[in-house]
């Protein structure tokens, strides 16, 4: 049996200490790769309940948790165009067990909307996958004398100012296409910003505001009559509604006002845990029952991966923010 001299024995305790330190700073996030899900994940939406990102998140989140074994709990988080919502995700444990359902808005619109944010959207989040092209759909009051997008054109510029539309709050993405039909139509109407799309659109089916570009939530109102759906702020027409025109053909060249939604979470989350869950959320957007109820909203699945979904709002960023700069358009 071997003796050391204290000292050298000293050493090597000294070291094999840091190497077990050192090994033990491994551990966590292999081993929650391993394991995970452990226990029930969170996914906060940041925006009211009852609009796009809200149906969204529940139309995913209960396919998943029977695909991930733990419950998947959505808490509606909205308020300062969605800041709130992704600053308590972004400043979250990055353990994949605080998720955030947003428009893709977050990321490529709000830093150009608030200067000072409370977190950084492109180095505090990660994306983690997309699911939802949605389209936005011009809506107009039963009660406007108008029947198609011409007749809605000339009334608009035969009446400046005299007319409202509803957005779910400055910046978003309904707002931000009511500006393109402006800037691209020389026209003025005034802006009415409410705190998520759902007070909005039952603003418009109580007749207090003129119009909106909705998200897909007041498509059953359009079905049941109660809304007149003039036009699709999309590159292409919508198959609900293969008759109505998009702003592009009658005029308004290059129109496209489409936004992404998708899942993120905190920087720093195992790569592993989010592969697995961009797996899961992939299959579960491919299964019937979500199909069918994104496209009641008007919109289209979009499964991606992460990388896709990040290059998807650099664009979008690009785009919205030369609008948004050109439009002199502020956060709430």
């Amino acid at each position: 049996m071997h003796s050391f001299p204290l000292r050298t024995t000293r050493r090597l305790l000294g070291t094999l200490a840091l190497a077990g330190t050192a090994a033990g700073l491994l551990l966590p996030a292999t081993a929650l790769a391993d394991t995970w899900p452990a226990k029930p994940i969170k996914v906060i939406v940041n925006f009211p309940a009852g609009g796009a990102a809200d149906q969204i998140a529940r139309a995913v989140t209960v396919p998943l948790q029977a695909a991930l074994g733990q419950p998947v709990v959505v808490e509606n988080r909205g308020g300062a165009g969605g800041n709130i919502g992704g600053e308590a995700v972004a400043k979250s444990p990055a353990d994949g067990y605080t998720l955030l359902m947003s428009s893709g808005g977050m990321v490529s619109v709000n830093p150009h909307l608030y200067p000072k944010m409370p977190f950084d959207p492109t180095k505090d989040l990660v994306p983690v996958a997309a699911a939802a092209r949605v389209l936005v759909f011009l809506e107009v009051r039963p009660t406007l004398p108008v029947n198609n997008i011409e007749e809605f054109m000339k009334y608009v510029k035969a009446n400046p100012g005299k007319l409202s539309f509803g957005t779910p709050g400055n910046g978003s993405s309904p707002h931000l296409a009511a500006e393109m039909l402006k800037a691209q139509a020389n026209v003025f109407a005034v802006h009415v910003p409410y705190r998520g799309a759902a007070p909005a659109m039952q603003d418009l089916l109580g007749g207090q505001v003129d119009f909106m570009f909705d998200p897909g939530i007041g498509l059953q109102h359009v079905k049941a009559g109660k809304l007149k759906l003039l036009a699709v702020g999309s590159s292409k027409r919508s198959p609900l509604f293969p008759d109505v025109p998009t702003l592009d053909e009658v005029g308004l060249k290059g129109f496209d006002a489409d936004t992404w939604f998708g899942f993120y979470a905190p920087a720093g989350t195992p790569p592993d845990v989010v592969s697995r869950l961009n797996r899961e959320i992939n299959k579960v957007l491919a299964t019937p029952a979500v199909r069918e109820r994104i496209h009641a909203l008007g919109g289209v699945p979009a499964p991606m991966s992460p990388a896709d979904f990040n290059a998807r709002a650099a664009i979008d960023s690009t785009r919205f923010g030369a609008l948004i700069k050109a439009r002199n358009i502020t956060g709430d």
